[in-house]
């Protein structure tokens, strides 16, 4: 078989329609056909999980409803086509109704008709697996392993408390510096939960003016205001069934605080335009750099809010107080952007490590992130030197880069630039540095001129 094959079980008394169905889906050779006489045998064989199987309707010893129950009930995922001498359809609804993906009629076109809809079986079969795989890459990205890292006794903290919002549906409130993680932590609880396959809809709440956030969350009807040309949904809806991350909910204008709790207590909200309540099924998780109670006894956040989204509180904490996680986390940022890049692996040096560990990182894991990935670009030699490490002291090449970001297009004409002045402007041997083209060199540098 190859990686391409396709499972499909041939289930037919007569010897020559049985034959021929063989014959027909056999001229694919990426179809793997096995025929049955009977369909207790073909039952018996259930554990290989057909792709498809393609059943007479009449059978010596079950009939067409019969044996979908039973490949359905062993089998879920294995697709059913029954085939018949008649053309019955109050007997092909009702066997569409009890899983048949179709119903054929023996007919001079059935060849045509039976092999167009078994590619339209392998193609959304090809389209599940598909979804599936990427599930799994996003569920295995998002382990605890792989997307929170760290030793130090505050990050055993996290875990224990993050572990416990596993396998409930609390709200959790995530609190921590700019930088800390809070969205990759909410991710994890997320794609580690009853809740993976469904989505993770991520909210800025500071990035979204008042006047728009009702209908960002809660979605607006057709005419609900100038511009609202159609029916959209908001954030609640989106994820319904998954998790709803609200990113710097003390952000949010004081004058829809009510409205946000309501719809956490009544579980439903209604679209700007309509007086029709939906109902919603999300799990809500928040973030936080601020001291929300502070904010209470300051007026800007309501009471009642807080304690309705407080639920399992996370405190992550800032960079500097996790000791040599800081080392742990540089180690992956290297793996990880050289993987990506293609890049050979590039060590820490002790002098690189030393400076790392005794900067205050501002920034926290985020500005870890940059410096790390900017370090690997700029080291000449087969380590990261200290000297590659841009941080704390101001004669450090490119000392400004991380005060602000940019893409890794804009990053990428910084170095060159840099290089320009350091290698005075000898664009082959910057090339020879940077281990790229001397093209690549003359791009970087047209797309700032151009600018």
């Amino acid at each position: 078989m190859s990686e391409n094959s396709f499972l499909i079980y041939v289930v037919e008394d007569n010897e020559w329609y049985n034959k021929l169905l063989v014959h027909t889906l056999s001229l694919n050779p990426d179809y793997e056909i096995v025929s049955f006489k009977n369909g207790k045998d073909a039952l018996k064989e259930l554990e290989r999980e057909p792709d498809l199987v393609t059943v007479d309707y009449r059978l010596p010893d079950l009939n067409g409803f019969d044996i979908i129950d039973a490949i359905k009930a062993d089998s879920p995922s294995t697709e059913v086509i029954v085939i018949s001498e008649q053309e019955e359809i109050e007997t092909a609804i009702g066997l569409m109704r009890e899983g048949a993906y179709d119903y054929l009629v023996k007919s001079k076109d059935i060849r045509d008709r039976l092999l167009k809809t078994v590619e339209h079986i392998r193609q959304n079969l090809g389209l599940r697996r598909e979804v599936q795989k990427l599930q799994k890459e996003v569920k295995q990205k998002y382990t605890f392993k792989n997307s929170i890292i760290g030793n130090s006794q505050q990050m055993q903290r996290v875990f224990e408390m993050t572990q416990k919002a596993l396998n409930n549906n609390i709200s959790v409130m995530i609190n921590g510096e700019t930088g800390t993680g809070k969205e990759v932590v909410a991710k994890a609880i997320h794609f580690n939960s009853n809740r993976q396959s469904k989505p993770f809809v991520a909210v800025n709440v500071a990035a979204i003016p008042a006047e728009l956030f009702e209908s960002e969350l809660f979605g607006h009807e057709k005419g609900a205001f100038t511009g609202a040309n159609s029916r959209r949904i908001g954030k609640f809806e989106e994820a319904d069934g998954g998790t709803l991350f609200l990113d710097e909910i003390g952000e949010m204008d004081i004058n829809f605080q009510a409205k946000l709790l309501r719809a956490l207590q009544e579980k439903e909200i209604v679209r700007i335009g309509s007086n029709q309540p939906v109902k919603t099924n999300c799990r809500i998780i928040v973030a936080t750099n601020r001291d929300l109670l502070t904010e209470v006894k300051n007026g800007n956040f309501r009471q009642d809010l807080y304690y309705r989204l407080i639920g399992l509180p996370i405190v992550l904490p800032p960079l500097r107080e996790r000791d040599n996680d800081v080392l742990l986390l540089a180690h992956s940022f290297i793996q990880s952007f050289c993987k990506e890049n293609e890049m050979p692996l590039k060590p820490l040096s002790e002098t690189a490590k030393n400076k790392l560990m005794t900067y205050t990182w501002p920034g926290n894991v985020r500005e870890l992130k940059s410096v790390i990935e900017l370090a690997v670009v700029l080291a000449n030699s087969e380590k990261i030197s200290a000297d590659d490490i841009s941080i704390g002291n101001p004669n450090d090449a490119l000392p400004d880069v991380m005060g602000e970001e940019m893409t890794m297009r804009e990053y990428k004409q910084r170095i060159v630039l840099k290089y320009m002045e350091r290698y005075n402007n000898d664009t082959k041997l910057i090339a020879e540095k940077l281990a790229i083209g001397q093209t690549t060199v003359y791009r970087l540098l047209n797309e700032v001129n151009d600018k």
